[in-house]
C-alpha cells in the first residue's frame, strides 16, 4: 500500500493491517506450549492464566474474549491473526514480534512489550494501564479509540504512528526517538516525560497550548499575569 501524507503535512501515514483469516479450525484445549505452534485456529473464551507459550508462534489466528492474566509469551511471533476482547493483567510479550495484527476492545493492565517489534499493528478501542513499550520498535501502528493510562515509550523508536480519537494519559517519551508520529488525533494528549523527544512527531494548535504550562516548566520559564 502507498504511502499517504497526512493532513497535507508531509506527515507519512500508518499503513494499517489487512487481515484476511482462512476459515479456523476450533482450538482443541490444553495449556499453552513453549515455541509451541498455532495456525489458523479460533480460540475463543480459553483461560490461559499463568500458562508459558514464550516463543510461539500465532499465524492467521482469531483469539476472542481469552484470559491472558500472568501469560507468559516472551519473544512470541503472531502474525496476520485478530485478539478480540482479550483481558488480563501482567500479560508478558517481552521482545516478541507483532506483525499485521488487529487487537481490539482489549483490558489490559501492566502489559510487559519491552523490546518488541510492533509493525502493521492495529489497536482499537479498550483500555489499557501502564503499557511497557520501552526499546520496542513501532512501525505502522494506530492507536485508535482506545485509553492509553501511562503508556512507557521510554526508549523506543516509532515510525509513522498514529493516535486517533485516543487519551494518552501520562505518556513517557524519554529517550524516544520519534518519525512521523502523529498525536493531532488524540482525544487527549499528557505526556509526563520527554518533551525533548516530540521532534518528528506533529501535534495541533490546541494542544500546543495545552502542554504549555509542562513546556513552560521544563524550560524554567515563570508564567505570571
Amino acid at each position: 500500500m502507498a504511502r499517504r501524507a497526512v493532513g497535507g503535512t508531509g506527515v507519512k501515514g500508518a499503513r494499517r493491517p489487512e487481515v484476511r483469516l482462512p476459515v479456523l479450525e476450533p482450538y482443541g484445549g490444553g495449556e499453552l506450549e513453549p515455541d509451541g505452534d498455532y495456525d489458523g485456529l479460533d480460540l475463543r473464551e480459553a483461560d490461559f492464566t499463568g500458562q508459558d507459550g514464550s516463543g510461539a508462534r500465532f499465524m492467521d489466528c482469531a483469539l476472542t474474549g481469552c484470559a491472558l492474566d500472568e501469560t507468559r509469551l516472551r519473544h512470541a511471533r503472531v502474525l496476520d491473526s485478530v485478539f478480540t476482547g482479550v483481558r488480563g493483567v501482567g500479560t508478558d510479550l517481552a521482545e516478541a514480534t507483532l506483525r499485521d495484527v488487529e487487537l481490539t476492545d482489549a483490558r489490559l493492565g501492566g502489559p510487559q512489550l519491552h523490546g518488541a517489534v510492533l509493525e502493521r499493528v492495529l489497536i482499537r478501542g479498550g483500555k489499557i494501564d501502564y503499557l511497557n513499550l520501552r526499546t520496542a520498535r513501532l512501525r505502522d501502528v494506530v492507536f485508535e479509540g482506545c485509553v492509553l493510562v501511562e503508556p512507557d515509550f521510554g526508549g523506543a523508536r516509532l515510525e509513522r504512528v498514529e493516535f486517533v480519537d485516543c487519551a494518552l494519559k501520562g505518556a513517557d517519551f524519554h529517550a524516544a526517538t520519534l518519525t512521523d508520529v502523529d498525536l493531532r488525533g488524540a482525544a487527549s494528549l499528557e505526556i509526563s516525560g520527554g518533551l525533548d523527544r516530540l521532534s518528528g512527531a506533529v501535534i495541533s494548535t490546541a494542544q500546543l497550548l495545552d502542554l504549555a504550562p509542562v513546556l513552560a516548566a521544563q524550560w524554567g520559564i515563570r508564567v505570571e499575569g
